[in-house]
Parts: structure tokens; sequence; C-alpha cells
């Protein structure tokens, strides 16, 4: 045992969870590890104004460039940073967009994700399901305590659940949703778990106050009964993301799959709705097959406003307490430290941390049995790639 509820593996990953022993996390390795050619992969993209908000979120240097970061990631997953784009990556503070950890990885794993979009200000010229009207665009700021409207929650949700009911295969599910972390803090503390200076973000020092700020301001807005169904949550402080990924989740435990939550505070919150939903007699056994997947640098991280290390590790541990569960994940162990490339060697300084499936891809790769040295080679190209792609010099 390693720090605090967490292990190293002997394929570097590193395994974090109230309650973990290595024998466990070996076998929820071993039933990924002989089975990642038969994924069912989902990226969803989803859109919320609360992204739009000055200081929220860094997906993106301005509102008007976090507008195009879901569309844009995904392209650079789907086609790779060689390809000349239609939407072109927005202007980040610092690092590189994590589609990039993403493309290498899912390249090397040889799968394609199905793309879900839902509320996006653009339609995709790419291959992609979208379960409404493309015109509904983004859900409303969280401050309005009115995010999305019930039935659209309930469109998506069943959407979601009926995707997931007909799994055959293990999911992986993994997001990009600037603005994603707001309003998984305003879900969660909806259902009354204690998130405060734990959740994280795409800022290099997430702005806890800003966040506290908003989600407060949302909550009161939307005057929710005590105890509100998962469904009232996200319709008032949510985003379109959450019912889709909700609906895929509890599909597929109806249909005996193993998941693969890809991503950090997003995804546990969409379990925390999901259990939520659950009979607390039955919630054990819904987590048995659940892993949270994310990176090295989302759980390393001590937020400043946390007296608390690895606030991740925290959060996750908090969600459990809350609903009297165990649950595990897993983090690559891959890290940019000697990389050739600055935007690469950011995130070793806290920016970007996570985000399009990066933790969850890298972490099946490493699995799989690509080295430290081969990942930051073969990143390491790729920057050189979309630098020269947009014929900007390489930092």
């Amino acid at each position: 045992m390693i720090g605090d509820h967490y292990l190293f593996l002997s394929s570097g990953v590193i395994a974090f969870g109230k309650g973990i022993q290595e024998e466990n996390v070996d076998e929820r390795v071993k039933r990924w590890q002989g089975n990642m050619t038969k994924i069912s992969y989902f990226l969803i993209l989803a859109g919320t104004q609360t992204a739009e908000i000055k200081g929220v979120s860094s997906a993106g240097s301005t509102p008007m460039g976090r507008r195009y970061t879901a569309i844009a990631d995904a392209e650079l997953l789907l086609k790779g940073p060689s390809h000349p784009k239609r939407w072109p990556l927005p202007l980040l503070p610092a690092g590189v967009s994590p589609a990039l950890i993403s493309y290498v990885c899912s390249s090397f794993l040889k799968i394609q994700p199905t793309i879900i979009s839902a509320g996006l200000l653009q339609t995709p010229s790419f291959r992609h399901i979208c379960f409404e009207s493309s015109n509904m665009g983004p859900a409303r700021c969280l401050t309005s305590g009115h995010a999305m409207d019930t039935s659209r929650v309930e469109l998506l949700l069943d959407a979601g659940l009926k995707i997931g009911k007909k799994s055959s295969q293990s999911l992986l599910i993994t997001e990009c949703v600037p603005g994603g972390t707001t309003t998984a803090f305003a879900v969660l503390s909806g259902l009354g778990i204690d998130v405060n200076g734990l959740i994280s973000g795409s800022h290099r020092n997430p702005p806890s106050e800003l966040k506290t700020k908003l989600v407060n301001q949302g909550l009161m807005a939307a005057k929710l009964k005590k105890d509100p169904t998962s469904i009232e949550l996200m319709a008032a402080v949510g985003d379109p993301f959450q019912p889709i990924a909700v609906g895929l989740l509890m599909g597929a435990i109806d249909s005996g799959q193993n998941i693969l939550l890809g991503g950090g505070c997003q995804m546990l919150a969409v379990l925390a709705l999901a259990l939520n939903e659950v009979e607390s007699e039955l919630r054990s056994k819904f987590v048995e097959k659940i892993l949270i997947g994310t990176t090295s640098w989302l759980v390393d991280e001590s937020l400043s406003s946390s007296k608390k290390k690895n606030s991740f590790i925290h959060l996750m541990n908090n969600v459990a307490e809350h609903f009297k569960v165990n649950i595990f994940g897993l983090a690559s162990g891959y890290r940019f430290k000697s990389s050739n490339q600055k935007v690469l060697r950011d995130y070793e300084i806290g920016y970007v941390k996570e985000g399009v499936g990066a933790g969850a891809l890298s972490l099946l790769a490493q699995i799989k049995g690509l080295t430290q040295d081969e990942m930051i080679e073969k990143c390491d190209r790729e920057v050189a790639n979309l630098f020269k792609s947009k014929n900007e010099k390489i930092i």
C-alpha cells in the first residue's frame, strides 16, 4: 500500500480506492486485458452555457473558443494531428488537448469511438449519433437553476439506457464537455455529497471559489425538494452529457457488462447520479463491474483550496461513503517529464490533466504493453505533426 488508498501495479498502472487490495485489482484488470478488441467505446460530446462564464474553464482560452472545443477534440481524436482540420483546436493557456493522448493510445489499441453529440452549437462533419434535434443547443447555465427541460433529460437518459441494454461487450465511456467539472460539482452537491475543495478542472489551479459561488446560486434558484431525483438534479444544474452517460451505465449494468468510466469528476458525478436511482441494498452489487479510469496527473493533484493530498481520491471516497459502496479506480502511470515537447511537460505542472478519455485509453494502452518511452516518443511525434499541420512553431 502506498499513499492514501492507492498502490502501483506491475504494469505501471495506479490503482486506488478504499479497501483496495492487489488481488481484487488484478482480477479487474484481467477482465480488460484480454478483451481490448471487443470494447464498445463511446465519446460523448456536449455543450453547456456554463462554459461561457469567464474563468470557469481553460478548455479553450476564451468563451468563444470553448464553443468549439468538443467538436475540435473529437476531430483530432478521429483523424489525427496530421489531418487538415475542419475544426481547428481552440488556443489553450498551456498544454495541448488531451485528445492527442487519446489519439495515440486509441491508435495503439486499434479502437475507434462511437461519437454521441448533444447540445453542440455545430453539427459534426464526421459520423455521429444525435438523439435530439441539432437545434436544441447547449444546456442553459447552471446558475439559472433550470439548465434543461425535464423532457430533454428523460429523452437523453432513455436513449442511453436503450444502447446500454443492447450492449454485448464491455463499455468504455468518455466525454468532452467544457464546463463539465462545474456541472459535476453542482449535481454532486445537490446529492448532499461533500465536494468543496475537491473538484478539479482544466486550470492549473481550478477556480474553486468561483465554482462554489455558481453552484450555490444554481441550487438556490432551482428550489429543489429534499432528496431530489437524479432527473430533477440534471434538469436543474446538469448538462446533456450526464443523462446519456447515466443511461449507458445503467443499461450496461442491466446487460451484465464491465464498464470503464473514462474521466475524473464528471464520471464520478455520473456514477453518483446512477447510484442515486438504485435501491440502497442493490448498490454494492451495482458497482462490482465499474471502474473509474483517469490519469496520474489527476490522482496526484492536491488542490490549493484543500489541505488533503490526492484530492480526487478523497472525492471518490466521499462518493463511496455517501452511498456505502466501494468504488475503485485505475490511473495510467505515464508521465511526460522527459518529453521533448513543452506542451506535454505542462501536464506535469498541473495544466489540463484529463479529458477526452485520455486517462482510460492510456491505462488500457499501458496494460496492453505500451512502455513509458514508447508513449513519450509517440506523443512527441504527434505534437510535432500537430504544429506542423497548423504551421506553428513547435514549443
